[in-house]
């Protein structure tokens, strides 16, 4: 079955860019309810749930998962970065969109900005579609940034999956 973006949310994932920008949209299937899925992407203040790259998260600024609250993130070693400081853009619970823009720290990745969009897809299936924007590293071309913050993007959406997974056969266990 090939999944069809809703209409509704589309205009999300379609981003005008600038010349110095470039955008890439990921797809990740996930065996779990969307419902236990947006608990995880929905919770601004702890992507190290499922962000593999990300020691430690807190709110700095304004209250916890509401839009326009920032967040610094302590990202692991290893990683041409320390921190990053995060705005949430978007927090839809009834479509189930979240957005956050980087808009600081001490990294390379200028102008970012993600969407992330939740589509349940049958029982106990949710489909993550997720887009960003990002201008292009001063060193490097279009393709060389969004090769390398692809590989992060995937990293993070493998990773959810795993975690919502896990989660899911545990609550049904429960049952």
């Amino acid at each position: 079955m090939v999944f069809q973006l809703p209409t509704t949310v589309s205009s999300h994932h379609n981003p005008v860019l600038q010349p110095n920008e470039c955008s890439s949209t990921l797809f990740q299937t996930i065996a779990a309810p969307a419902s236990v899925v947006w608990a995880l992407v929905s919770d601004f203040e702890n992507p190290q749930r499922y962000k593999p790259f990300v020691r430690s998260c807190r709110i700095i600024d304004g209250q916890a998962n509401q839009v326009g609250c920032l967040r610094r993130v302590d990202v692991a070693s290893g990683l041409p970065a320390s921190h990053s400081i995060e705005r949430l853009e978007i927090l839809d619970h009834d479509q189930r969109i979240f957005g956050f823009s980087i808009v600081g720290g001490d990294h390379r990745l200028s102008n970012y900005r993600s969407i992330m969009s939740l589509h349940p897809n049958g029982g106990n299936e949710t489909v993550v579609v997720e887009t960003y924007v990002i201008d292009a590293a001063e060193a490097n071309t279009k393709e060389e940034t969004c090769a390398f913050v692809d590989t992060i993007v995937k990293l993070n959406l493998r990773t959810l999956s795993r975690v919502a997974e896990d989660l899911a056969g545990k609550a049904q266990q429960q049952v």
